[in-house]
């Protein structure tokens, strides 16, 4: 029996090449997910790793041996797999391993309509499926055909934000080797945009830095570029150009909730008197900013099942998170970085000539951000209730369990997490200031690391 423990996580397969995940693995999980969805029809797209085209023939080899037609996308970012799963109405298949080392390769799964699957929605049924045999069919192999989506995803997205009256822009953009190289050329086309191309080339290797924006040292190329260039914005996108980072003119990183209150401003425009999604990472601005602009804020777990079940709650027409996702109705309630990006380049493009983007975010930014800082602990439980003694009883201090711990008071608050898969600490500080945010923050860690 196949054991799939070691690759098969909350929301996706993941694992080292050939070791963990194989083509026949891949063609395993491809048979399982047919059986599984019903579905008649599959499309199935990957990225620019060298593992990933031959994972993805399997894939489709393997769902095919079920009856089930499939159709074959090429490359493509993870967000064109959403869109070729709600344009198309059929199950998705994505083969990538987004900002993980060149070792690696996974499998992101979702069903017609862009519906994700995770651990409760269809993962561990396909999980068992492959560990104990899937039934073997009986009447006709599905046919295999390729069809690009790439020209298709860069029409639809163009729709949902116009940005050919915008003024012009200089723009840097960092794909990271990843396949934010192939989409930004297709989706940017033919606009008043001076691109300024860094690590364009699809290379799974990775040779230039890691394909993770979230980490600021996976930034510092972008951040000289747009100041060596007098750029007016710099865009940075993880591996499978599903997340995109912000960097001003000045160099400066732009916090995915300054970007979150933007794109939600404009889409309550479009919207008025929607639900906004955030996670409880995100600024306490945002809250204050969507409501200020007639919108009714909803704070969610952590995690794109979390948001994506809470928007299909709310009828959200928009969600953002700390980690570089942001959600749109009008996208099937499905993450796009390209999308997030459009909507900033629109915002700064409909700006008087000279207004920076620095400028046009001040409205945004309103507090002082830690960042996550992880911290290694042997117990987790006992750390995270050493914290909550210290706070529980104090004056002005309020104390909730949504996801891990948060501890709020007037001018600060901070969020404690347990990692699922590592045995760490999550800690998260916002404040009105920085003393208070150092203050905060030095308090919590002298608790959790003794």
């Amino acid at each position: 029996m196949r054991d799939l423990s070691k690759i098969v996580k909350a929301y996706d397969i993941r694992g080292v090449v050939p070791d963990e995940l194989d083509d026949e693995t891949a063609g395993a999980i491809g048979a399982a997910f047919a059986y599984f969805t019903k579905a008649p029809k599959i499309v199935i797209a990957h990225d620019m790793r060298e593992s990933s085209g031959p994972l993805a023939a399997a894939f489709a080899e393997g769902a095919a041996s079920q009856g089930t037609d499939v159709v074959m996308a090429g490359l493509a970012s993870t967000d064109m797999i959403y869109f070729a799963a709600g344009r198309l109405d059929m199950p998705g298949v994505m083969l990538t391993a987004s900002h993980n080392p060149a070792k690696y390769n996974g499998i992101k799964l979702c069903l017609a309509g862009a519906k994700p699957v995770g651990q409760d929605t269809g993962l561990a049924e396909i999980r068992a499926l492959v560990e104990n045999g899937v039934p073997a069919h009986v009447g006709a192999r599905g046919a295999i055909t390729t069809h690009e989506l790439v020209d298709d995803y860069a029409v639809f997205l163009r729709q949902l934000v116009d940005l050919t009256n915008i003024r012009p822009l200089k723009v840097v953009v960092d794909a990271g080797n990843g396949m934010g190289g192939y989409t930004v050329p297709h989706v940017l086309k033919d606009l008043p945009l001076d691109i300024v191309p860094m690590y364009f080339e699809l290379d799974g290797n990775f040779p230039n830095h890691e394909a993770n924006p979230i980490d600021p040292k996976n930034l510092v190329d972008l951040q000289a570029k747009v100041l060596e260039t007098r750029a007016d914005i710099g865009l940075a996108f993880d591996g499978d150009a599903d997340r995109c980072f912000v960097v001003d003119e000045r160099g400066e990183i732009v916090s995915p909730s300054v970007i979150t209150a933007l794109v939600a401003v404009r889409e309550l425009k479009k919207s008025p008197g929607s639900a906004i999604i955030h996670n409880l990472i995100t600024s306490k601005a945002v809250a204050e900013i969507v409501r200020e602009h007639g919108g009714v804020p909803v704070r969610s777990r952590v995690g794109h099942s979390f948001i994506k079940a809470t928007m299909g709650e709310t009828n959200a027409v928009f969600g953002g998170e700390h980690s570089g996702h942001f959600y749109f109705r009008d996208f099937w309630r499905a993450d796009s970085g390209m999308l997030a990006g459009l909507h900033v380049l629109a915002a700064l493009g409909e700006t008087a000539t000279g207004t920076t983007l620095s400028q046009l975010l001040a409205e945004y930014s309103r507090y002082v951000a830690s960042g996550e800082i992880n911290s290694t602990v042997d117990d987790q439980a006992a750390a995270s209730a050493k914290v909550r003694a210290a706070y529980e009883k104090a004056d002005g201090v309020e104390i909730d369990d949504l996801d891990g711990m948060t501890v709020t008071a007037k001018t600060w608050w901070f969020n404690l997490r347990p990692s699922n898969t590592e045995p760490l600490l999550r800690l998260n500080v916002e404040a009105d200031d920085q003393p208070t945010l150092e203050r905060v923050r030095d308090e919590v860690l002298a608790l959790i690391r003794g």
